[in-house]
């Protein structure tokens, strides 16, 4: 240590004297002081480093992530709508002309397939069942001149073997047998028509009490449940009109419409991430399966469908969603989560973690960032690829970087 030369205070110096003593005695001691005490002062701890053990690890319920090297994918947050999917839904009309007498359904009712819904009085179930009438008597005749016929056509064969019948009468007889044969079997078609068009207007299966034979029965053909009904007591309706619809509430489809632009890069494969607006802490997944190739010429959109992984059974058709849609990648970028990013006194951090032992050793690096698209940001610089970086509970991670910031610790 360099020597420090202080000047003794002597009385030939006077009050002067006695005043540039001091002032050297104090700067000797001054300069001796800061020296024991910068010999004595704690290392400082870096900044923004700090080894977590064990418990404060599992206090922190700390989740993790990579940074990879993937194609970046742009994304569109746009709102949306579950509906039923269309290839269960079931809109059922009216398949004759009448009155409407009774609606035996409301929606929200589940139904079974070959259930009645709907009762039209009609004049052509009238109609049918006076056809069927005349068509099983019709039927009745032939079946007799039929049987006659080949009673006839039998007997002239055995005279003819005992040669007491001519060879031309026998085959008049023939004759005769194959035009009742075919008699009968234009009968029996127009039986069965009569009695198709009855089970068309009436169906097979149960037959309410308030029916009548009079009443065409409109049933159901498929399962599920009653979404709406256009069908009122009194109303006179024509073939075709619609009375009731019927869907399957466990099939959902996701309906989105994107401008030009934001369904540029959307392919059939692309992942939608959404929640319902009912519960927007709940994140699903849904896949699209269809891009319409047209621009809708009243919204000037795209319209977009996708289909929920593993149902929605927490939503209800027409439910508004927000939706989160990814187009297909483009050039490869280095991202992390989101969550991953934090702001530590002014910089832009990630704060990655390696592990040692049973604790965790965390350090916040200063990066530089580039695009975001929802739960993804872009890296530009500051971490390499590979690095495992704290996604959930960042903040309590960068909490834990402050304290140590901090020289008593608090």
């Amino acid at each position: 240590m360099p020597s420090t030369f202080c000047f003794p205070r002597s009385r030939r110096f006077g009050a002067a004297g006695f005043l540039l003593g001091s002032v050297f005695t104090v700067a000797c001691g001054g300069a001796s002081d800061a020296a024991d005490a910068a010999t004595d002062a704690p290392a400082v701890p870096t900044a923004d480093t700090a080894t977590l053990s064990a418990k404060t690890v599992a206090i922190g319920g700390f989740t993790y992530d990579t940074a990879r090297l993937v194609p970046w994918q742009s994304s569109v947050t746009v709102p949306g709508r579950l509906m039923l999917d269309p290839s269960t839904l079931e809109t059922i009309g009216s398949i004759t002309e009448g009155r409407i007498t009774h609606v035996l359904v409301r929606v929200g009712d589940r139904v079974q397939a070959g259930q009645v819904l709907v009762l039209i009085h009609s004049h052509e179930i009238m109609d049918a069942r006076s056809a069927l009438a005349s068509a099983t008597a019709k039927l009745s005749a032939a079946e007799a001149e039929r049987d006659l016929a080949n009673s006839a056509a039998d007997r002239a064969t055995r005279l003819l073997e005992a040669k007491a019948m001519s060879k031309a009468e026998v085959e008049r007889a023939e004759v005769g047998r194959r035009v009742a044969a075919a008699l009968y079997q234009q009968a029996v078609a127009e039986r069965d028509r009569a009695l198709a068009m009855i089970d068309h207007l009436v169906g097979s299966g149960h037959v309410p009490a308030l029916a009548d034979e009079h009443d065409v029965l409109i049933r159901t053909p498929i399962g599920g449940v009653v979404t709406s009904r256009d069908a009122q007591p009194g109303t006179v309706v024509l073939p075709g009109a619609p009375l009731v619809s019927v869907g399957n509430p466990d099939r959902l489809q996701l309906q989105l419409h994107l401008s030009a632009d934001a369904a540029a890069g959307v392919e059939v494969g692309a992942i939608v991430r959404f929640t319902l607006t009912e519960s927007p802490a709940t994140t699903l997944t849904a896949t699209v399966t269809r891009v319409a190739p047209t621009v809708d010429t009243l919204t000037r959109t795209i319209e977009v469908i996708a289909v929920p992984k593993g149902g929605v059974r927490s939503g209800r058709a027409e439910s508004f969603v927000q939706a989160e849609i990814s187009g297909t990648g483009g050039t490869p970028a280095l991202i992390v989560p989101s969550s991953a990013v934090q702001a530590l006194e002014g910089d832009t951090v990630v704060i990655v973690a390696d592990q040692r032992g049973e604790g965790l050793h965390i350090e916040a690096v200063r990066v530089r960032t580039g695009r975001r698209a929802g739960d993804r940001t872009e890296i530009l610089s500051g971490v390499s690829p590979g690095r495992r970086v704290i996604s959930g509970s960042a903040a309590i991670a960068k909490a834990e970087l402050i304290k140590r910031r901090s020289p008593d610790g608090e």
